[in-house]
């Protein structure tokens, strides 16, 4: 019922927490049962026990055993498994357990110190059960003193308190003396002289009571054996010795040399030296003594962490008949040396570390030690530099690695850290642990195209679902992050929207055309492509297309119904009296193509037929080529060709009917001569031509000499995609049938445009693949060539431009001056 009492009082009792650096102390009696209350430890931390699970609560003790667990579910500190004091700390005066409790959410690190107290558990020892003196009769004084081996108690402070108690006896009393080092000797001390007549032998009980509550207690017997004769026993120069030896020191090492003298003569003062273990039984084992010479050497290793003083009894015995004995003590003092290396434990992780995680996050506990002491068992923890990482000292020797600065999966996805713990001793020891931090992605990074801008050529009357072109974009994150799809920015293209003209394939990127593309409804479409991956929340990029359509051949030349200058229906009046040259009339066409493919030319359709008419070639003027004469009959019947320069041509045909009359009175239209009109059209005609030829013959030449020069190998070639790079579909096979020029440009919703549409000085390699897109730049060799050359090649880009205009215009003053 006492020892209850005490325990409940201890637990109740426990030492009140204090937050020195993040710490909380309990106090816990050994021995306690398992479940035993040891304190709030959820409340005395400041944590809410309703978030102890969510935050992933967890406690870890250094090294040890799981002697103490946390109820989750009220925050309370128990004991889990048995508490032996003397087995977990020796005869340490203090004795503790370090425990760690960890939460996450934000990760938070405290420490908790239990503190194991000391009960009564353990009785005295003697190191025998009997104990054998001998003492020689009449010879030994009153007053004389005998050394008796003492008991030890496992427990420390009052529990270890020792005190002696002799049976009854005359003759024999007990006495505890205490040396300079506070060791106790325990001695026999006659009262009276003995009689060995009298009491040949006495048997008498010594009892050794500790100071604890209950007290416990041990016994031992003495047999003391009264002798005769032999009168003087050895005696040492001095009662105790002291020496110093390092830990290290070799079996066989010399320790030191003891001397003791005997008075007496012959047999009687020859003396046998052995050792015998005061309260450590283990001193046989550590060290032995010459029996003649008293010579004490190592007999086994010396550790400083188990043992820093060993207190060795020395025993002199003579060789008498009854033999007599003399003690000393000899304390060794054992000197650390660094023998031991730290170890270095890792004992919690948070992997892996997201790549957005702020400088701070905590990634690992790590716990050092070192067995040694003084500089000898002071660490130092270190890491290698030019990591993003730094260690923080949290409490003793503990140490948080903790992230020092942003992390970037795409550059770096996983550190391999190598932990080092090193000693200051001399030389220092030391211990290393690598953990591998992985960084784990976050979708930080938008998908991105090689190209802002992706150029594509088509011909109109493409099919329906015809690939046009691929963009691909890439994303440097990983599995679901790194998912890219495509998707067409929607708007409208008039009063269509886009997606009825275009879709793109969510995966691949596939560019499709969904409706046949008429070049005379649309020749631009500039539409944006957007890649979005698939993270939480998804990122894009866009990128633009132009996509230009190319025109086809696929309108015929359309004849005006009005096929006189009169204007009129019915034949055509001519006069007999016109001469060579007249104009009798005109064919107006249009088609609805451009370019070469609306360029139209004129001719009758059977030349054999026409008389004395002929039809103007580019002008569709019908005139006469000599003077009309009464045999040529009264009317004349002309099937006019119109050609355009499409590849293949196209056609149409107009009926002209002529009637040749003698009045003026039946013209009813000005009888105007026009006799030199042809041929001033004519030689214009051929003047451009010529001139259209001759450019862009020069043309041709200073595009061949440019792609000569930037293709010439050079020292310095590179290659990579450029800023504005000329896509070519399937469809487009040449370079002359790119550079044609369009006569309507349409972008987006905007009605017709400029009359001209230049392209970037990009040459393009197009090549024929299933519509895929290929491309390629070709850099400069020459810094001076490439800059005049550009310069050479946009001066007559602009000239060949500038003369098209000019023919356009004249084309058309021509036209004007027709029709007046």
């Amino acid at each position: 019922v006492v020892v209850s009492r005490q325990l409940l009082r201890l637990v109740l009792l426990h030492t009140a927490w204090e937050m020195g650096s993040g710490q909380v102390r309990y106090s816990v009696p050994e021995e306690s049962k398992h479940g035993t209350f040891v304190g709030r430890l959820a409340q005395d931390l400041g944590l809410e026990v309703a978030e102890l699970m969510s935050r992933m609560f967890r406690m870890v003790s250094s090294g040890r055993r799981d002697y103490f667990e946390v109820n989750l579910q009220s925050g309370i500190l128990f004991v889990n498994s048995r508490l032996d004091r003397e087995e977990l700390c020796g005869r340490n005066p203090l004795c503790a357990i370090d425990l760690e409790v960890i939460v996450d959410k934000p990760l938070k690190i405290f420490h908790v110190e239990v503190e194991i107290q000391d009960i009564n558990d353990n009785a005295p020892v003697f190191p025998v059960n009997e104990q054998n003196l001998s003492i020689a009769e009449s010879l030994t004084l009153p007053g004389s003193r005998f050394p008796l081996e003492g008991a030890s108690d496992a427990d420390i402070g009052t529990n270890s308190r020792l005190t002696y108690k002799l049976s009854p006896s005359e003759h024999f009393t007990i006495n505890v003396q205490t040396n300079e080092e506070q060791s106790k000797s325990l001695v026999l001390v006659l009262k009276q002289s003995l009689d060995r007549e009298e009491t040949p032998a006495h048997h008498l009980l010594l009892t050794a009571t500790d100071g604890g509550k209950p007290e416990l207690a041990g016994t031992v017997q003495l047999l003391i054996t009264v002798l005769d004769v032999n009168d003087n026993a050895p005696s040492f120069n001095q009662s105790s010795y002291k020496v110093r030896l390092l830990e290290n020191a070799a079996n066989g090492t010399m320790v030191m040399k003891v001397n003791a003298t005997d008075l007496d003569e012959g047999i009687n003062k020859d003396i046998l030296y052995t050792l015998r273990g005061v309260t450590q039984p283990h001193v046989s084992a550590t060290f032995r003594i010459d029996s003649n010479t008293g010579e004490i050497s190592v007999n086994g290793e010396l550790d400083f962490e188990n043992t820093k003083l060993h207190e060795v009894r020395v025993e002199a015995t003579d060789k008498g008949n009854f033999p007599l004995s003399g003690h000393c003590n000899v304390f060794v003092e054992v000197l650390d040396v660094n023998d031991n290396a730290p170890e270095l434990i890792i004992t919690s992780h948070s992997l892996p570390v997201p790549e957005d995680a702020p400088p701070g996050t905590v990634v690992a506990l790590i716990s050092v030690s070192d067995r040694d002491s003084g500089d000898n068992g002071k660490v130092t923890c270190s890491i290698p530099p030019d990591l993003p990482f730094r260690l923080v000292s949290t409490f003793k020797n503990y140490h948080s690695l903790v992230l020092a600065e942003a992390v970037d999966r795409e550059r770096v996805s996983e550190y391999k850290i190598v932990v080092t713990a090193r000693d200051e001793g001399a030389p220092s020891l030391s211990a290393s642990s690598s953990i591998l931090v992985a960084i784990s992605d976050v979708n930080d990074n938008a998908p991105a195209f090689p190209q802002p801008v992706y150029t594509v050529f088509v011909k109109e009357n493409n099919p329906p679902g015809a690939h046009l072109l691929t963009v691909s974009a890439s994303d440097p994150d990983l599995r679901e992050n790194a998912f890219v799809s495509y998707s067409v920015v929607e708007r409208s293209v008039g009063e269509q929207p886009l997606s009825s003209y275009i879709s793109v394939h969510s995966e691949s990127g596939h560019i499709y055309a969904l409706q046949p593309l008429d070049y005379e409804e649309l020749q631009v479409l500039q539409f944006q492509v957007s890649a979005r991956d698939a993270g939480l929340p998804s990122l894009c990029g866009n990128v633009t297309v132009q996509l230009f359509v190319l025109d086809s051949n696929d309108n015929a030349p359309a004849v005006s119904p009005a096929g006189s200058v009169r204007g009129s229906p019915g034949p055509e009046l001519v006069l007999l009296s016109a001469g060579a040259g007249h104009v009798v009339g005109k064919i107006q066409a249009v088609d609805a193509d451009s370019g070469y493919n609306a360029w139209l030319r004129y001719e009758v359709q059977e030349p054999g037929a026409a008389g004395p008419f002929r039809v103007g070639v580019y002008s569709g003027e019908i005139s006469t080529t000599r003077a009309l004469e009464e045999a040529d009959g009264p009317s004349q019947r002309l099937v006019i060709l119109v050609k355009d320069h499409g590849e293949p041509a196209l056609s149409a045909t107009a009926t002209v009917s002529l009637s040749l009359v003698e009045s003026a009175q039946a013209v009813k239209w000005d009888l105007r001569p026009r006799g030199g009109s042809e041929g001033p059209l004519v030689d214009m005609n051929v003047s451009l031509m010529i001139t259209i030829c001759s450019v862009s013959g020069l043309f041709v030449l200073v595009i061949v000499v440019y792609v000569g020069l930037r293709c010439h190998p050079g020292p310095e070639v590179m290659c990579g995609a450029g800023k504005a790079t000329v896509v070519c579909a399937s469809e487009v096979g040449s370079w002359s049938y790119s550079q044609r020029q369009s006569r309507n440009l349409c972008v987006g919703e905007g009605t017709a445009k400029n009359d001209l549409m230049v392209f970037s000085p990009n040459f393009p390699n197009c090549a024929e693949k299933s519509g895929t897109v290929k491309e390629q730049e070709l850099a400069p060799n020459s810094s001076g060539q490439v800059s005049f050359m550009n310069l050479f090649y946009s001066y007559y880009v602009f000239k060949y431009f500038e003369m098209l205009m000019w023919v356009d215009m004249i084309v058309f003053h021509e036209n004007i001056i027709e029709i007046n």
